[in-house]
């Protein structure tokens, strides 16, 4: 049994954060498959990877130029081929876990980041045209994003949240899938058959703080921020789903939208690079890992539940707040920043479209 199938076992999904046709076409995909990955996840930024580095979408993109389409219509005819034909192929996973796995993400375009109902209309559009159950569009926890996550769950469409830092965060986004769920649920859908996970980024946040923590001197709390403050979410997360309100939900069928770690792979070398994979174990939640951390950890990671120590976590988040750090300005600033870090590679790779475009014609 691989320790992606360990995981398992203790109720951590493994999704893999990385697409390419290659390696959906070679059997790459399957491989990954069955060692124990049970998603995938994409963004703007593995998409310019993808088809701006490689030469595997050549011959796919040479009748769309001479249909004369956009360079967007290039790109979304592009991806969403890769998210069907990863879809088709998580399927079998998605139907034996009655709808808990088996899910590509696609993005809305990040440019839409602070437009609610573009960012609505976006959602519709894309789970209409990618035209699979097991598609989930992420949509991230702006303010503007939060209420379009509200309708879209309400549309009964599957949504990862992304673009979390905070406990502030994590309960705006708890809240919209909640009330989403409600509102489906008066409109007589079924709310058996919508997912959501809520994506809380973790090594961006122990970059910013340790930054901070060196510039007032306090090098004690540095590298255990962001694991503090995931296990908080996650401390959150059992408090929400819980109580009258989920119950009524859950008689109906309502799956908890399970906590996503992302951002797992260790930014700073002096630190383990299975650090946010082997400190953030539990059940009911998903780690979606680049190639790389997937790697590292089958091969020397440590299979144990270590969500659960909250009273660690909650004192290092207090003793953070005694050396004048602010962790909300911090996580705020990841938020606003992560919105352009999105925004730039996917109008790099619009670029490169239109550089590949014009070679092809």
């Amino acid at each position: 049994m691989s320790k992606l199938q360990e995981l398992n076992k203790l109720g951590q999904s493994v999704w893999l954060d990385y697409i390419r046709r290659q390696f959906i076409e070679d059997g790459g995909l399957q491989d990954a498959i069955n060692r124990g990955v049970r998603g995938v996840t994409s963004n703007p930024a593995i998409f310019a990877k993808a088809i701006a580095g490689s030469d595997d979408y050549d011959d796919a993109m040479k009748p769309l130029v001479d249909a004369g389409k956009s360079v967007e219509e290039i790109y979304e005819a592009l991806a969403i081929e890769d998210i069907q034909n990863a879809a088709d192929i998580l399927r079998p996973i998605y139907d034996e876990s009655n709808g808990a796995d088996g899910y590509v993400s696609l993005e809305v375009n990040p440019h839409l980041a602070r437009d609610t109902q573009g960012t609505i209309d976006e959602a519709r559009r894309l789970y209409k045209e990618v035209n699979r159950p097991n598609v989930m569009i992420k949509i991230p926890a702006t303010s503007e994003g939060i209420p379009a996550i509200t309708e879209v769950i309400g549309d009964g469409i599957n949504v990862n949240v992304t673009l979390m830092f905070s406990l502030d965060h994590y309960d705006a986004v708890a809240e919209a899938y909640i009330a989403g769920l409600e509102k489906l649920d008066a409109i007589g859908g079924d709310v058996s058959e919508v997912a959501s996970v809520a994506s809380f980024f973790v090594s961006r946040v122990e970059s910013a703080v340790d930054e901070a923590l060196m510039e007032v001197d306090e090098k004690d709390l540095m590298g255990e921020i962001a694991v503090a403050n995931t296990r908080a979410a996650y401390k959150r997360f059992l408090e929400t789903f819980t109580g009258e309100r989920w119950e009524a939900l859950a008689a109906k069928g309502a799956k908890v939208q399970r906590p996503l770690w992302a951002s797992t792979s260790t930014k700073n070398p002096a630190y383990p690079d299975t650090k946010y994979v082997d400190d953030l174990i539990g059940a009911d939640t998903v780690n979606t890992m680049p190639p790389e951390t997937l790697e590292a950890f089958d091969d020397h990671g440590t299979v144990a539940i270590t969500i659960d120590a909250f009273d660690d976590a909650h004192a290092k988040l207090d003793a953070l707040k005694e050396t004048g750090v602010d962790l909300d300005a911090i996580t705020e600033k990841l938020q606003e920043d992560g919105v352009d870090k999105f925004s730039k590679p996917f109008d790099d790779l619009l670029d490169s479209i239109k550089e590949k475009s014009r070679v092809l014609q």
